[in-house]
């Protein structure tokens, strides 16, 4: 099982996420084959550091739904970043990565320093 460090700092959020989605996809190695999961750990170095926009941390909004009714709750990405950064960047991999029963396979190998 191989573990590769990915070193994010001073790179902006969407381009970080999607180099991460493809390696945890493991579409950087010529031996990738869709339909198996890869085996390898990505690990996320200074993600404090990232580049974001100012008007993305003023406009961007996260919604999360309970399933209840009125279970509809909005967080902006101001609040969430100044709780936890390795949550952000985990939600911007999470949506580059396939919507389909392996995603929430190959979210669990991000790993943060």
């Amino acid at each position: 099982m191989e573990n590769v460090i990915l070193d994010v700092k001073g790179k902006s959020l969407g381009r970080a996420a999607s180099a991460a989605a493809i390696m945890l996809r493991g579409k950087n190695l010529p031996s990738f084959e869709p339909r198996i999961r890869p085996s390898h750990k990505l690990t996320i170095k200074n993600v404090k550091e990232l580049n974001i926009h100012p008007t993305k941390f003023r406009t961007k909004v996260y919604a999360d739904y309970s399933g209840y009714p009125g279970g509809l709750k909005h967080i902006g990405l101001r609040e969430l970043w100044a709780k936890s950064p390795r949550e952000v960047f985990k939600r911007a991999v999470w949506g580059m990565l396939p919507k389909n029963r392996s995603r929430k396979h190959i979210i669990k190998n991000l790993k943060f320093e």
